[in-house]
């Protein structure tokens, strides 16, 4: 379930957003916002954040930075080079951890 959602994440990315690229207030943008929560999150969460998430991308809210919380983490990197390492999760307050992406991966 979770690989067919997030091909069909990939097919709206790769094609759809270039309709309206710019248009999304937040950043990361609300379909990479989706696909980070749907990688790192149970299905149930990723659908209720992503759902929020696109809700508040309109007019009536300021926008800004919003990058996904994770409650726990999954799995450990087996080697930590900064080619390897695909998300920085940094902890917060809460004991939850943000995801945000490492721009220098490869893979």
């Amino acid at each position: 379930m979770r690989k067919l959602l997030l091909k069909l994440l990939w097919l709206y990315q790769k094609f759809f957003t270039l309709i309206g690229y710019g248009s999304c207030r937040y950043y990361p943008t609300c379909s990479e916002y989706a696909r980070l929560n749907f990688e790192n999150n149970s299905i149930s969460s990723a659908f209720y954040h992503s759902f929020t998430r696109i809700l508040r991308c309109n007019q009536l809210f300021d926008g800004g930075v919003d990058h996904p919380l994770v409650d726990r983490l999954r799995c450990k990197p087996q080697k930590l080079g900064l080619e390897s390492i695909k998300y920085w999760f940094v902890p917060n307050k809460e004991g939850r951890y943000y995801i945000i992406k490492n721009f220098s991966y490869k893979g």
